[in-house]
């Protein structure tokens, strides 16, 4: 994809976003990037040697195999990886050269900003040393399936998070719902 269309669509897409204003002022911002399998540590080792400032959130983990035990560091998000710079600056064509990125994350590879403060609440969580797992990224207003217990396989709508967290089951032909309390569950996007 041509350069030019690439920024179009990035002028386009972010003409919505609160981080215009910087991106005009040409101050630095987060972009998150898929990287090939397991090149992840690589991609973050060789932006930092660029001068470019990278964050790949890690956790401990114990790896058992069948030999041995040893406590490892992976990757948080498997596959991705985050840069922050400016994105129409030479730094987007140098990280894009980077072995083992695959490409921004965002529409037709164009990076999308991630606002600073989604970054330092994770580095906030991962230097708490809370525990804590990853979970699929759900929104209320979206389709869920529930997997295990007496509701495994129902589907409905996620009605509400945390505490709270509930299903619309809804019968489409007759426009009727019945809502059902699934805290405790888990559920799957559909």
């Amino acid at each position: 994809m041509g350069s030019e269309t690439c920024n179009a669509v990035y002028q386009e897409t972010n003409s919505t976003l609160r981080n215009d204003v910087r991106e005009l002022l040409g101050e630095p911002q987060w972009y998150a990037l898929r990287t090939r399998s397991r090149h992840e540590k690589m991609v973050a080792e060789q932006l930092e040697k660029q001068g470019i400032e990278s964050f790949l959130p890690l956790v401990k983990r114990i790896q058992k195999w069948t030999d041995r035990t040893k406590e490892v560091e992976l990757p948080v998000f498997s596959g991705y990886s985050f840069a922050r710079m400016v994105f129409s600056s030479s730094d987007r064509l140098r990280v894009l050269q980077t072995h083992g990125v695959a490409g921004f994350v965002g529409i037709k590879n164009c990076g999308i900003a991630i606002p600073d403060s989604e970054i330092e609440d994770i580095r906030t969580l991962l230097a708490s040393g809370l525990s804590f797992e990853e979970r699929p990224y759900l929104r209320v207003g979206q389709r869920v399936r529930i997997r295990g217990g007496a509701l495994d396989g129902v589907e409905g709508i996620l009605s509400a998070r945390d505490e709270d967290q509930s299903l619309v089951v809804s019968v489409d032909l007759i426009q009727r719902s019945v809502s059902v309390r699934i805290q405790g569950y888990a559920v799957e996007a559909v």
